[in-house]
């Protein structure tokens, strides 16, 4: 673990002995960097002499790569809480009072002669540091790829007790796998800290307990006793969210790429159709309808027809005019919907149910577009259900987010795992009639709205498109 020290004076330098001349079995601590203002601080001196990164400024901590862990102890909380807001994500930070807490502890342990109680001491403070310091999911490994614990973090995660864990391969909680996991595109972090000794990182793909794909980046360090890797402590940080928001502005990037690209084509092809469908349809006015030529020209005009509606498509998807908002009900733009398309639902005998939230907040939405996002999800929904199923809308307001979400679920058939994440590109289409282009015009008008639009689907048993969707015009909110 690569730690900053923000306060060069006799704390630092207290630690930076203690490191130096301690053995650490769990975690393997190393100073990287010291900061203070005053260059003749004893700890800034010494680092400086052992050839650490040093600097009068600890903001350059925060642009580094590999700092695990930053201890302020300086003893001003102004600078602790500075710490706090502007550290990335994945770096623990610790206060000068934790660090004194932890100094005052290992002080006592080493005075103490009894073994129990060595032991047990030690034991409360790995169980605080891994259920209450520690955020992120921790499992302890050993060598052959059985869990000997984990925390309650992770453990709520999965949906599982202690018992259902412990003692069982890791690879089989967290992936549901036969085997350890292996290969270039996944890894295992604990064979490379077994080969190497050092700690090793990746980024996995786990089922939480609905069977939902998470990402997560897993940090290995090994446990070491006498010089011999005994096992590892993996700590996993949770980066989905990162995930699905750089994906969500690639695929935006990327339609706005495509809708020039589209526009341009569209244009540039939609004048010679024209001619074809005219000219055919002339030629058409003059044939006899016994000859053979009238029914290649009929052919003719109405793939020409075909082709004008494709271009039609092509323009609508590159529009992107900007919306028109006004403050409406979702629920009412909901239920205009199931009335649009409530007879294609009765003629293909599926049933259209509702679960609509009493409190739901007005919200700032150009309802065109909007209901425009409905009915294609509707009728989507509609054409992937066999008669006797079910599609059902739902709204709820996230108290957390301040977002609505509204979920179109259906009974059908499902998505494909591999097709999943190709259904909101333009022209990706299943079906031998479509242009592939509906998805990707309602991801784009969402995106306008400042919402997101995610899917989940089981095949053979359904799908659900989820729209998280602001409540005042203007904001945006995180995936």
């Amino acid at each position: 673990m690569n730690v900053a020290i923000v306060g060069g004076g006799s704390k630092c330098l207290y630690l930076l002995n203690f490191i130096e001349q301690h053995i650490f079995q769990i975690i393997s601590p190393k100073i990287i960097a010291v900061a203070d203002t005053n260059t003749d601080a004893v700890g800034f001196v010494k680092a400086r002499n052992q050839g650490l990164f040093v600097t009068q400024d600890y903001n350059d901590f925060f642009d580094r790569n590999d700092v695990d862990l930053i201890i302020e102890l300086t003893g001003d909380l102004d600078i602790y809480n500075d710490i706090l807001r502007k550290k990335k994500k994945n770096v623990r930070a610790i206060a000068h009072t934790t660090a004194i807490l932890f100094w005052e502890i290992s002080r006592i342990a080493r005075k103490e002669q009894d073994t129990r109680l060595k032991l047990h001491e030690a034991k409360t403070i790995y169980e605080v540091m891994i259920n209450e310091l520690i955020e992120e999911d921790v499992m302890v490994i050993d060598t052959d790829y059985c869990i000997t614990d984990i925390n309650d973090t992770m453990l709520n995660k999965l949906g599982l007790k202690r018992e259902k864990t412990i003692g069982h391969f890791c690879y089989e909680i967290t992936h549901h796998r036969n085997t350890p996991c292996s290969g270039n595109n996944h890894p295992c972090p604990l064979t490379q800290s077994l080969e190497t000794h050092k700690p090793s990182k990746t980024t996995h793909i786990h089922l939480d307990k609905s069977g939902n794909e998470l990402y997560y980046s897993i940090s290995c360090y090994p446990i070491k006793e006498k010089g011999e890797v005994t096992g590892v402590i993996e700590i996993s940080s949770d980066i989905t969210k990162d995930i699905k928001r750089q994906k969500n502005m690639m695929q935006q990037e990327k339609l706005m790429s495509i809708g020039r690209l589209s526009a341009g084509i569209a244009h540039e092809i939609n004048n010679p159709l024209t001619t074809i469908m005219t000219s055919s349809m002339l030629l058409q006015e003059d044939t006899d309808p016994d000859d053979p030529i009238y029914g290649e020209l009929e052919t003719i005009s109405k793939e020409a027809l075909r082709c004008r509606n494709i271009v039609k498509s092509l323009l609508d998807f590159a529009r992107q005019s900007k919306p028109v908002r006004k403050s409406l009900n979702f629920n009412q733009i909901i239920m205009d919907t199931i009335f649009l398309v409530q007879k294609q639902a009765g003629f293909n005998d599926i049933k259209i149910s509702t679960n609509l939230s009493d409190n739901l907040p007005m919200t700032y939405l150009d309802k065109d577009q909007i209901q425009q996002t409905l009915i294609n999800l509707a009728l989507n929904a509609i054409e992937a259900t066999d008669p006797g199923g079910n599609v059902k809308f739902s709204t709820e307001t996230n108290p957390e987010t301040g977002m609505i979400h509204i979920d179109i679920s259906d009974t059908g058939c499902g998505i494909p795992k591999e097709n999943l994440d190709k259904i909101f590109d333009p022209f990706f289409t299943t079906r031998e009639t479509g242009t592939g282009l509906g998805l990707a015009i309602t991801h784009g008008i969402i995106e306008q709205h400042g919402g997101t639009i995610e899917v989940e689907s089981t095949p053979g048993k359904g799908t659900c498109f989820t729209i998280m969707l602001p409540v005042k015009q203007g904001e945006k909110h995180g995936a």
